[in-house]
């Protein structure tokens, strides 16, 4: 496969995925799109070999949402891999639960705001270890 068939391959897919975004894309992405944030941010973006869930151009930011898929020990390996790819390419990879967002998404969107003021490369993954104490009732 070339490169050409393999963007096309990725590209296809994150079509397909934003079809069927997952309760918590669709909750997290209301509060995402038309830069309610101050930030564009994209959904389903390919990047290499990856389809990332959110990725914001302007931070290098990738937010990725986690289901119960990627409790395992495989599920862990494969997203290291993806992260260090994504690190290579100057990408921070922040990562939150599906229960993180439907316990706590303005805690997630105060996380992304504190990464947006000091947007620098944090190399590996972090998981749901920046989410504020903000609530629902905290939103915009």
């Amino acid at each position: 496969m070339n490169n050409k068939t393999q963007y096309y391959g990725e590209k296809t897919k994150a079509r397909q995925l934003r079809r069927e975004m997952t309760d918590a894309e669709i909750v997290l992405w209301k509060y995402l799109r038309n830069r309610a944030t101050g930030y564009k941010f994209r959904r389903q973006h390919p990047v290499g070999p990856y389809v990332l869930d959110f990725y914001c151009y302007e931070l290098n930011l990738c937010i990725e949402l986690d289901g119960s898929t990627h409790n395992s020990p495989m599920a862990d390996v494969h997203d290291t891999i993806r992260t260090e790819y994504l690190n290579r390419q100057g990408i921070t990879v922040l990562r939150y639960s599906n229960d993180a967002v439907r316990r706590n998404v303005g805690g997630i969107l105060m996380s992304i705001e504190r990464f947006a003021e000091n947007p620098v490369l944090m190399e590996g993954w972090h998981k749901d270890e920046m989410v504020g104490e903000g609530t629902e009732n905290d939103l915009p």
